[in-house]
């Protein structure tokens, strides 16, 4: 499992590397390949490539779309860590972007890798139907902007030091954290022209992904070791941030994850050993240290 998800990470590194360096060098290279590239394990393209592989799609495009969804998900990184936001100057055991490069540099490398995305979807070497993309990119502009990432955050922010209803805590979790990992699991049932039906299904398999990822995530903030997590821990309890945990509790909270990795795997079970990848990889995310 660790050697296919490191080679996925190498060869999304290497694809990001390459489109990078053909364009025109600008300043904000450095700290854009700084918040993109090292650290990094790139989770959501391995759940893109699991879900690819149960529609035997192309290995190298669905590379370049990981690369957009990790483009993606660093910016958002990138722009979470600063001290308007969440204020964190450590990401994936170094110094947050900001830390490093300033504030304003930051924000504009944030700002780049988001459009980086598109321009990786739209290139004429990632070969898919023109249709097929123009869906690709409107979908991961939703799971992106106001009604995605974007919007989730808000939330987050707005919802520190308040007692939020649980219903409401997974609301914002899906948006800041499940809409991308929608984005990869529908991907390859649009790419392969599946029906709505099943696009949908892999539509809620990206949501539970997404659940079981941030409060897996959350349970390491509240018993984790910073070292190990790459990032300061027990930051959501002093800043009075809206978890599962705070509303639950630490022990109920894990049996919520264990009934959320469950009902993911009883789903995916329909696709028999097409789906092992993918089986492999949630068992991974649900059993990152805590």
């Amino acid at each position: 499992m660790i050697k296919n998800l490191n080679n996925i990470a190498s060869d999304t590194n290497k694809f990001l590397n390459f489109y990078i360096k053909k364009q025109s060098k600008t300043e904000l290279v450095r700290s854009m390949k700084y918040g993109l590239l090292p650290g990094g394990k790139k989770i959501r393209s391995k759940i893109l490539l699991d879900v690819g592989k149960i529609f035997n799609l192309n290995y190298s495009s669905l590379i370049k779309i990981g690369a957009a969804v990790e483009c993606i998900h660093a910016y958002s990184l990138i722009h979470d860590d600063l001290p308007c936001m969440d204020n964190d100057s450590i990401r994936r055991g170094k110094l947050s972007t900001h830390k490093k490069f300033g504030e304003s540099t930051a924000v504009l490398a944030g700002n780049s890798l988001l459009t980086l995305a598109f321009e990786i979807l739209s290139d004429r070497s990632l070969l898919l139907k023109e249709k097929t993309k123009n869906k690709l990119i409107n979908l991961i502009s939703k799971c992106s902007g106001h009604t995605g990432i974007a919007g989730g955050q808000y939330l987050d922010l707005s919802y520190e030091k308040k007692k939020i209803q649980k219903s409401k805590i997974v609301e914002m979790q899906i948006k800041k954290t499940g809409k991308l990992f929608a984005f990869c699991c529908m991907a390859p049932a649009l790419i392969a022209n599946e029906k709505i039906n099943v696009v949908r299904f892999f539509e809620n398999i990206g949501y539970e992904i997404g659940l079981l990822f941030q409060i897996t995530d959350d349970l390491i903030d509240y018993k984790g070791i910073s070292k190990k997590a790459g990032k300061k821990t027990k930051k959501d309890k002093k800043k009075g941030k809206a978890t599962l945990i705070s509303l639950l509790g630490y022990k109920n909270t894990i049996k919520y994850n264990i009934k959320i990795k469950n009902n993911i795997l009883n789903k995916i079970d329909y696709y028999g050993k097409k789906s092992e990848n993918l089986k492999k990889t949630i068992l991974f995310i649900f059993e990152r240290e805590k």
